[in-house]
């Protein structure tokens, strides 16, 4: 192989790349946010060096206000009737949903996305959030969760994440810290983030 044909090649690979992130941005692009969840590998006062899940590099701009979460090991036993929280999560045949994750918010957060809807962590799969009422433990780990205009019944298996979110600070955005964000987009391309939610020693959050 010599060397011009391993420098197209490197070039024809590079753009390919470009491409498949820039078709994931299809969704910034139409004015929603993109979610970005990855590895911090640089950071500056102003903006975050990320190694994306699906393998890109990118730059993360962090607006003045930023908010920070701080996503932490939590379990079946913190979430309590009138608990709120947020499951992604598979629709299945009985109008159930199989949970993929569930995050336990704050009091203080008590009412942030509520509502049910369609979300990306895996084929066909939904975001809900809201307040929990029944909560069975021993049978089958079933909540309800009540958010406005609807219920949902969530059967969370024993191996699905359950974390806790907390109020955090930028002190935990550092290389190495696992993120999830959801960026808004400029027309030159640029993504802002006006809230991050990033893993506490090593987690990796799994919304």
């Amino acid at each position: 192989m010599n060397a011009m044909f391993r420098y197209l090649l490197r070039a024809v690979s590079t753009l390919t790349l470009m491409g498949v992130f820039t078709a994931s941005l299809v969704h910034a692009q139409d004015g929603l946010p993109l979610r970005i969840r990855g590895e911090i590998t640089g950071v500056s006062a102003d903006t975050l060096s990320v190694h994306v899940n699906s393998g890109e590099n990118i730059i993360l701009h962090l607006a003045k206000d930023l908010t920070v979460r701080a996503v932490s090991l939590a379990n079946i036993e913190d979430i309590k009737p009138g608990s709120y929280i947020g499951s992604a999560a598979i629709p299945q045949a009985d109008g159930s949903l199989k949970a993929l994750e569930v995050h336990v918010f704050p009091p203080e957060l008590a009412g942030t996305g509520d509502g049910h809807r369609p979300f990306d962590l895996g084929k066909g799969s939904t975001m809900t959030n809201g307040s929990v009422g029944d909560l069975v433990v021993s049978n089958g780990r079933i909540l309800t969760v009540n958010y406005k205009g609807g219920e949902k019944k969530i059967v969370v298996p024993e191996d699905v994440p359950i974390v806790n979110l907390a109020p955090g600070d930028r002190s935990l955005l550092k290389v190495g810290t696992k993120i999830v964000t959801s960026a808004s987009q400029s027309d030159d391309g640029t993504l802002t983030a006006s809230s991050i939610s990033a893993g506490k020693d090593g987690l990796k959050p799994p919304m």
